[in-house]
Order: structure tokens, then C-alpha cells, then sequence
């Protein structure tokens, strides 16, 4: 690795530290819904298909954009286009503030969510300062700026109450804060190695169509299904999770923002230590207790109320939850712990597998994670206009564990099969020069 030759610990460190700020920052802003949202959805009168919609709009605009800020970061180097980013993410914030009609907001909700666009930045630049054996682990720190979601679940609902119930001014606080972090970090950053010896050498960037080659592989799509569910389903437990609580549990909203902080907690701090078990033991096995353990909470999460019939009306009814509100938040807390490790796994393969080519690949596979977040709540407000069952949400979720985890052994027998005939069962990541080989029996 010849481009980090002359690259010292500080620099990595400040790379690391200044760009893992920053998605706390934007991830914030990313999930601000999940608290005005529920002002908003009040002031308008709004169904729980409307608001879910509202929630989700801004994982849109950061999903779909995680595949052109990846390569452009990959090309024009991240410190660029991560600053860039988050003062057009800022300018959309404050938009926000402008509006006064749904479909305003919808559009404001757009441009606001290039926060979300600012993961995929962070992985292509991140991910240049740091040998493959340290990807895992370093990228796992990063990605605990997931923590923002929970910074806004506890911390919006304080300042909601400080600004005295206006929501549009805790918008206007999070787009200044914004502003003064994209400053900072353009300030205390520095060209990543692989941009800086491209400039230096005279060397032009790849082509897009270069840049997208590697999407050709299903392997990219297996591993974006899996972010589908550990990325996009946190996500949306995070933006759905107040309300569920507001709703099923008739909590009020600051109690409720306060829960789903603990279950947004988890699903972030512990990023890092997915890193390092998947450098360690193998992001393959990080992932199979993943799958299995997420799924076994879910359909424990699942189980509904058996009586829903009240004042002797049959029908749905707004607090039909039979499980203990103890045990649930216990059973969000471990759901977000192996959500955790499965997003750190996801992206250990790809620097791995795919090292020329991260913005690419993260960022497609940040795309469809992302639309997890997105179609999700959308979902889970259908659902509960449609039956009025609160725990529709994650018997939906448990299919999708079901499924990720039947198409990820199989894919895995598969490929160990071709690689090895007398292979019983799937191995670790393969060895760094079986990697070529190994992405050309996979396609």
C-alpha cells in the first residue's frame, strides 16, 4: 500500500475522529422527523401513512445520492465534496423552516436529506487512510455516528421543550450546527493519501462507467439486502419508534423520543466493536449472529394482542401490545446491538473485496440499505392504517431477517463449494490474495 507510506498515526487519527464528527452531526439532522414529525403530523392532522411518508422522505434523497457522493468522493476526494454536502444539507434544513404545507415539506424533507448521503463520503475517504487488516475496525468507529439518531431522539424533545414547543426553531439550531461542523471540518482535514498521489502523479480519475463495473456482481446486491435490513431497518426503527410508543404505549412524546434513544444507542456505540470482531473472527460469522439472533427477537416483538375487543366493539384498538414494556425496550436494546455489529460486517467486506472501487460499491450498497429507511416507515403506517396492529412493523422485519439469512448460507455454501468440493460448511473471509479469484466464481 505504497500510498501510505508516508501517512502517520496523527493523520489517521484526525481523519478518523473528523470525519466520524461529521456523520454524527449529518445523522442527526438525517433523522430529525422522528420528533418534529410528530409536531407536524398533529398540526396538520395527518394519517399514519402521511407521516410515515414525511419520516422517510429524507432517507430517500440520502439514499439515492450515497452511489454519486461515493464515486465523487472517489474522484475528487472526500474532504471536498463531505463539506460541500453538508452545507447543501444545510440550506435544505433551512427550507424547513420556510414551509408551512405538507408538500412543502416533502420537498424540504429532500433536500434535508443529503445528510444521509454523507456515509458513503465518509467510507471512500475513511476507508484511504488504513491498511485492509484495520478496514473493519476503523470503519466501524465511523459508522458510530449512527449515534446521531439518538442524539436527536433525546436531545430534540429537550430542545423542543427549551424553545418553547416550536419545532421550527430546533430545525433552525441543528442547520446552524451544521454549518459551523461543515467549517470545522474542512478546516482540520486533509486530502485523503489516494487524492493527494493522484493529483501529485498527474493522474486523471476513473470513468463513471469504471466506477460502476464492480455493480455487475450479485455479490454487491447480496451484501446491499443485508444493509436493507441491519442500516435500513434501523433507520426506521429509529424514525418509527416514538411514535410506535406514543401510539401503542400511549407514552408521552419526550418519554417516548427517551426509548427510542436507548434502542438508537446501541445500534451505534457497538458499530465498532462489529469492526473489530469481523477483523477478527470474520465478518461471515458476525453476520450469521446477526441474522439469527435479530430474528429470534423479532418474532418475540411480533406476537400481538389476542383480545382486541373493547367495551364489547370488535376491532382494532390504539393499546393492543400484551408484552411488558420492560421486556420490549430489553428486546430493542438487543435488536439494536446486532444491528450494530451486522452494519460494521457489511462494510468490512467491502474495502476487502472491493478496494479500488469503495465509493462505488458503498455507495450502492449505502443506497439500498438506505431505501430500507425509506420504504419501511412508509410501510409500517400502511400497515397500521390498514389492521391497527402495532406489531405489524416487525413481523415485516422478521421476514426480511428470514429471507437475508436463507439467501446469505445458501450464497456462501455455494461459493465454498466451487472454491473447495469437500467444503461442509461456509469459512471466514478469504486470504487477501485469493481475493481476485474468489470475486470471479461470485457473479
Amino acid at each position: 500500500m505504497t500510498h501510505l507510506d508516508n501517512v502517520t498515526k496523527g493523520q489517521q487519527t484526525t481523519a478518523l475522529t473528523t470525519s466520524t464528527l461529521a456523520f454524527t452531526v449529518c445523522f442527526a439532522v438525517w433523522t430529525i422527523f422522528s420528533i418534529i414529525g410528530i409536531k407536524i403530523k398533529a398540526e396538520l392532522g395527518l394519517s399514519d401513512t402521511q407521516f410515515g411518508l414525511l419520516v422517510a422522505t429524507p432517507i430517500l434523497t440520502g439514499s439515492i445520492s450515497r452511489i454519486f457522493l461515493g464515486i465523487w468522493a472517489d474522484q475528487y476526494g472526500g474532504k471536498y465534496v463531505y463539506t460541500l454536502t453538508m452545507l447543501a444539507t444545510a440550506l435544505g434544513v433551512f427550507l424547513l423552516t420556510q414551509a408551512n404545507t405538507y408538500s412543502m415539506y416533502i420537498l424540504a424533507a429532500l433536500g434535508l436529506g443529503l445528510a444521509g448521503g454523507t456515509f458513503a463520503v465518509g467510507v471512500a475517504y475513511v476507508s484511504k487512510w488504513y491498511p485492509p487488516e484495520k478496514q473493519g475496525t476503523v470503519l466501524g468507529i465511523f459508522g458510530m455516528g449512527n449515534v446521531g439518531a439518538a442524539i436527536t431522539n433525546f436531545g430534540a424533545p429537550i430542545l423542543l421543550v427549551a424553545l418553547g414547543g416550536q419545532w421550527k426553531s430546533v430545525a433552525l439550531v441543528y442547520a446552524v450546527i451544521l454549518v459551523a461542523t461543515a467549517i470545522l471540518f474542512f478546516l482540520l482535514s486533509k486530502d485523503d493519501p489516494v487524492h493527494k498521489a493522484r493529483k501529485a502523479q498527474g493522474i486523471k480519475h476513473e470513468s463513471f462507467a469504471n466506477q460502476i463495473a464492480p455493480l455487475k456482481h450479485m455479490q454487491v446486491w447480496r451484501f446491499a439486502f443485508y444493509y436493507f435490513f441491519v442500516f435500513g431497518g434501523y433507520v426506521a426503527l429509529a424514525l418509527w419508534l416514538p411514535r410506535f410508543y406514543t401510539g401503542a404505549y400511549g407514552l408521552p412524546l419526550a418519554t417516548a423520543g427517551l426509548l427510542a434513544a436507548i434502542y438508537a444507542l446501541p445500534g451505534s456505540i457497538f458499530r465498532a466493536l462489529g469492526g473489530w470482531l469481523s477483523d477478527k473472527i470474520g465478518a461471515r460469522a458476525v453476520m450469521y449472529w446477526t441474522f439469527g439472533v435479530s430474528l429470534a427477537v423479532l418474532f418475540f416483538m411480533s406476537y400481538p394482542a389476542t383480545d382486541y375487543t373493547v367495551a364489547g366493539i370488535k376491532g382494532p384498538i390504539d393499546f393492543n401490545i400484551t408484552i411488558p414494556l420492560p421486556i420490549f425496550i430489553g428486546l430493542t436494546i438487543i435488536l439494536g446491538f446486532m444491528m450494530s455489529l451486522g452494519k460494521a460486517a457489511v462494510y468490512k467486506h467491502i474495502p476487502v473485496y472491493y478496494p479500488d472501487h469503495v465509493g462505488s460499491v458503498g455507495g450502492m450498497v449505502g443506497l439500498i440499505g438506505g431505501l430500507g429507511g425509506f420504504f419501511m416507515p412508509i410501510a409500517f403506517g400502511v400497515m397500521n392504517d390498514m389492521i391497527g396492529v402495532w406489531t405489524s412493523c416487525f413481523m415485516l422485519m422478521a421476514v426480511l431477517v428470514a429471507v437475508n439469512l436463507t439467501w446469505m448460507h445458501f450464497a456462501i455454501q455455494r461459493s465454498e463449494k466451487r472454491k473447495n468440493p469437500d467444503a461442509h460448511g461456509p469459512k471466514d473471509l478469504p486470504e487477501l490474495q485469493d481475493l481476485h479469484n474468489a470475486l470471479q466464481q461470485e457473479t
